[in-house]
C-alpha cells in the first residue's frame, strides 16, 4: 500500500469512529485538531496534528498552537509533546491517530499535572489598528461653547433640553411687515 492509501483509509476510519463528537475536528483532509478534556475544565487542551506526505512511515506533526491553548505555559506544552513523542515512534508506519487521541485522553491527569493557567496579552499584529493617543484625543474633542453661548442655548431649552415647539416658525406679522404684503393693484 501507497502512504496516500493509508491515509485515505485512516480517514475513512477516523470520520467514522468520531462522527458526531464534538472534541474532532476535521481541518483538511491531512490536518485535524483534538480536544483532550471538556471545554469548561482548565486542563483541556487541543492538539493540532497535520499529515505530511510520507505519512504513516514519517511521524505526523504535532502542535499546541491552537488560541484554545494560550492559557497553557510554555514548559506543559513541551512537557505534553514530549511525552506524546514515544507514542508515535511506538506506531510510526501504521495508522496512530486514534490511539494517540485515546492515549492523550487517557494520560490527561499526567500531561496536566504542573499546569498552572497562564494569562496572556493578546498583541495587536496590525499596525493599522494602532493609533497615537494624541489622534485619539482629536477625534473625542467636542466643539468648545462659550459662556455666553452655552447660556443662549439653555435659555432657549425646556427642562429636557428641547427647543420648544415653533421655535423656528416664523413670525407672519414681522415677515409679512418686512415684504411689504400689500397688493400691488
Amino acid at each position: 500500500m501507497t502512504a496516500n492509501e493509508d491515509q485515505e483509509m485512516e480517514l475513512e476510519a477516523l470520520r467514522s469512529i468520531y462522527e458526531g463528537d464534538e472534541c474532532f475536528k476535521e481541518i483538511s483532509p491531512v490536518s485535524f485538531q483534538f480536544r483532550v478534556g471538556d471545554l469548561e475544565d482548565t486542563k483541556a487542551f487541543i492538539l493540532d496534528i497535520s499529515w505530511p506526505d510520507t505519512y504513516p512511515e514519517t511521524a505526523p506533526q504535532i502542535s499546541l498552537d491552537a488560541f484554545f491553548n494560550n492559557r497553557i505555559s510554555a514548559e506543559t506544552k513541551q512537557l505534553i509533546l514530549s511525552k506524546l513523542e514515544p507514542q508515535v515512534e511506538a506506531s510510526l508506519g501504521s495508522a496512530m491517530m486514534y490511539t494517540l487521541f485515546e492515549w492523550a485522553k487517557e494520560n490527561q491527569e499526567e500531561l496536566m499535572e504542573n499546569h498552572r493557567p497562564v494569562v496572556t496579552a493578546v498583541a495587536l499584529t496590525s499596525n493599522t489598528e494602532v493609533t497615537t493617543p494624541s489622534a485619539a484625543k482629536k477625534r473625542e474633542k467636542k466643539e468648545q461653547l462659550t459662556k455666553a453661548q452655552k447660556r443662549r442655548m439653555i435659555n432657549r431649552t425646556d427642562n429636557k433640553g428641547e427647543l420648544p415647539r415653533g421655535w423656528n416658525w416664523v413670525d407672519v406679522i414681522k415677515h409679512l411687515s418686512k415684504t411689504g404684503g400689500k397688493d400691488d393693484d
